[in-house]
């Protein structure tokens, strides 16, 4: 079994389905700070520099175990020149 079948599987349990869904906000943040770094050709020391965030406070927050301030998005964005935007989308839209 691959990793999208046993999602598939344990989506059909409630419990875990709620807790799944509840983590993904966070998850989205996560993902986006990950990828636009990649898109930029960065690595976690060189965003560091150009931020003055430490490495290490970078991982935390790639890894999840820091959740990040507006302002702290808003360094990061600046430190990979691009522009932070934040947008509440409708549910039902969400679930397409």
């Amino acid at each position: 079994m691959n990793l999208k079948e046993y999602k598939t599987k344990k989506m059909n349990d409630p419990e875990f389905a709620k807790a799944y869904e509840e983590i993904q906000p966070e998850m989205n943040v996560i993902r986006a700070i990950i990828d636009a770094r990649i898109s930029q050709n960065m690595t976690q020391k060189e965003l560091a520099e150009r931020t003055g965030i430490a490495q290490t406070e970078i991982s935390k927050l790639e890894n999840g175990t820091r959740n990040p301030s507006i302002k702290l998005l808003q360094r990061l964005a600046e430190g990979m020149d691009m522009v932070l935007n934040i947008s509440f989308t409708p549910k039902a839209s969400a679930r397409k």
